[in-house]
């Protein structure tokens, strides 16, 4: 599935450094070859305490060093989801401050992950790095209101568990808890389960400011 529109507020507009090297990022390091890699710059992080997201620092073959909103230690094993559902296995190598460098399992093809900035340049982006949520909210459908619980949320959708089937392609408002009204439309429904697809993407910086508080339970 690909949704529609960028994903980045400004200052996620930063410049992603990447290299063909095998080497894992250090914390001082700074390549001279550099180019915008919108479409890695928000990752999806899975470690032992769940899924996170991350901000994309440095890549190379060898790892990439995160900007991460928890805690990680070094000797960790994580996997990061650079883009659509293709989780990478890792190893956390260092630490430092709000910062992580991960060492691949096995390298990566850089290449073929920087092939991937064409569907950037014709306005599509593969699916967002989603992240598991369990909050309830409620669903308006034109007069109809229903009450749903969150599955897991990207800046361009959610999934959410429903009594009541939501109708397929319907123009909706979501509202979850402790958060603004969400317009978008229902992509999927089945099975007591349905995607929403938002109109406008999340920032990424307001969506970490409400998933931060359910991580620090955690």
């Amino acid at each position: 599935m690909v949704e529609r529109g960028s994903m980045l507020s400004h200052e996620e507009h930063e410049e992603t450094t990447y290299s063909f090297s095998s080497e894992t990022p250090e914390p001082s390091e700074r390549r001279t070859s550099r180019r915008h890699m919108t479409i890695l710059r928000v990752g999806g992080l899975i470690g032992p305490r769940g899924r996170e997201l991350c901000l994309i620092r440095n890549i190379s073959a060898g790892g990439l060093m995160a900007h991460v909103y928890s805690r990680h230690v070094n000797g960790e094993q994580v996997a990061v989801e650079l883009k659509g559902n293709k989780p990478i296995k890792g190893v956390v190598r260092w630490a430092e401050g709000s910062n992580i460098g991960i060492q691949f399992h096995a390298p990566i093809d850089v290449a073929e992950m920087l092939s991937s900035q064409a569907l950037v340049d014709n306005g599509w982006t593969p699916r967002m790095p989603r992240v598991e949520v369990d909050r309830l909210a409620t669903v308006r459908c034109g007069a109809r209101l229903y009450g749903v619980n969150t599955h897991d949320i990207s800046q361009g959708g959610v999934k959410v568990e429903t009594d009541e089937p939501l109708p397929s392609g319907a123009q909706v408002v979501i509202t979850m808890e402790r958060f603004r009204p969400l317009q978008g439309a229902v992509r999927w429904s089945g099975d007591g389960l349905a995607g929403i697809a938002f109109n406008q993407p999340i920032p990424f910086g307001e969506l970490m400011t409400w998933l931060i508080p359910d991580k620090a339970k955690g």
